[in-house]
């Protein structure tokens, strides 16, 4: 019995194994939960906009709209009005509800820039994740071709494929989505790559794991966070250029409202004292903003990683 007890001693002891650390929740920072609040609003007008507008976004109001009782003019000019219960954000150029307008186009900028989005990143990460996992010919053949297109300014090139082939909705959700495939594909062959040699895929492929289940198992799960980040700035990236287009009159066309083309046909109004062209642009920069402050919570809560892998 002692000599068991003895051999039993002298078998080594290992230490208990520390827990893997907790996994952090996500926590949005005062600032996030505001930018949340305003995004979500405006997806909500962009849905139900057009459903709760005092008027269509292409009517003009009538003159008598405006008359003042007891006044002697009977036919006031409707254009630049200022805030009034016929106009709570006051009229346009021609004469047209600003708030209208505004949920109106609300649809328009964040449906096709959305749409766009969607767009760019089913090409861009389908091809980068495909040059990631094929490499060899494959990756060099995509890359040049994407280094190619992403060579060109966005701008200029969007400004030839519409001067030559018109400008239409489908036509610039397509020409959009893939000016900015270019900039996902590198994102995602990048964290791919990266991804492709780790250990965990090495074991997989000892394992006899197939090329599916290493996309779809271990690669997807595993950069789908920084995707999501990125697909934020994307979208705000893509609203700012649909909004350019719009502002150099190949964009959206009227009578459709834009909110980039609202700042441009509004101008004009700003010697007047309008708020006509200052109500489209704080949309925008109320939207995009908001998207930003997201995205640099979500980007805190990965420790800045996230933010340095941003093409």
């Amino acid at each position: 019995m002692l000599q068991a007890s003895e051999k039993t001693s002298a078998k080594p002891k290992f230490e208990e194994l520390p827990d893997a650390p907790p996994r952090r929740r996500l926590k949005f920072s005062r600032s996030g939960k505001l930018a949340i609040c305003v995004v979500t609003l405006w997806m909500v007008l962009a849905l139900i906009g057009p459903y709760i507008s005092p008027y269509h976004e292409a009517d003009i109001l009538d003159e008598a709209l405006f008359v003042v009782p007891g006044s002697d003019e009977q036919y006031p000019d409707t254009d630049f009005q200022g805030i009034s219960k016929v106009a709570y954000l006051g009229t346009d150029y021609l004469g047209r509800d600003i708030l209208s307008r505004i949920l109106w186009g609300a649809r328009t900028t964040i449906g096709i820039s959305l749409a766009a989005t969607l767009l760019a990143y089913l090409v861009g990460v389908t091809l980068g994740i495909a040059a990631s996992v094929g490499r060899g010919m494959l990756d060099m053949g995509l890359s040049r071709v994407n280094d190619a297109f992403l060579s060109i300014p966005h701008i200029m090139l969007g400004l030839i494929v519409i001067a030559a082939i018109g400008s239409t909705i489908p036509i610039l959700i397509v020409l959009t989505g893939l000016i900015y495939a270019t900039s996902v594909f590198r994102i995602a062959r990048a964290l791919g790559q990266e991804v492709m040699v780790s250990d965990y895929v090495e074991a997989a492929h000892v394992r006899g794991e197939g090329l599916r289940w290493t996309i779809f198992r271990e690669i997807l799960p595993n950069v789908i966070m920084p995707l999501a980040t990125d697909f934020g700035l994307r979208f705000v990236w893509i609203i700012l250029f649909i909004s350019s287009l719009s502002f150099l009159g190949l964009g959206v066309q009227p009578p459709m409202s834009d909110w980039g083309s609202m700042v441009k046909e509004n101008l004009a109004g700003l010697p007047y004292g309008s708020i006509a062209p200052l109500v489209p642009a704080l949309a925008i920069a109320t939207l995009t903003i908001s998207i930003n402050m997201i995205v640099d919570d979500i980007s805190a809560h990965s420790g800045g990683k996230l933010a340095k892998r941003m093409i």
